[in-house]
């Protein structure tokens, strides 16, 4: 298996944890969004870049940002739809930030 290309994120999220209201988290499944995927999205959803485009903003191919935003659109659609909390991981964030309860 190849290692994995460091990808170029040009944004850091206000907000990292959404969830359905009126339900604990501690109740709640959780969906995990990584980083890169949630760049994906806004790159080609958000910012409506070409997967070529977007790819190049990332320093990846178009067929590995095409596999990641496909992974963040089920994650994203699976929370939606299942009522899930989603959580976008950010490496960066101290611990003091991640989501408890």
């Amino acid at each position: 298996m190849r290692p994995k290309k460091c990808r170029q994120i040009a944004f850091n999220p206000q907000a990292t944890v959404f969830k359905p209201t009126g339900i604990p988290m501690r109740l709640l499944e959780q969906v995990v969004l990584e980083m890169d995927e949630a760049e994906a999205i806004r790159l080609a959803d958000y910012n409506g870049l070409y997967h070529e485009q977007a790819g190049a903003e990332m320093g990846i191919s178009r067929q590995t940002f095409s596999r990641l935003i496909q992974s963040a659109h089920k994650k994203v659609a699976q929370s939606l739809i299942e009522g899930k909390a989603l959580i976008i991981r950010n490496p960066n964030a101290s611990d003091s930030e991640s989501p408890s309860s």
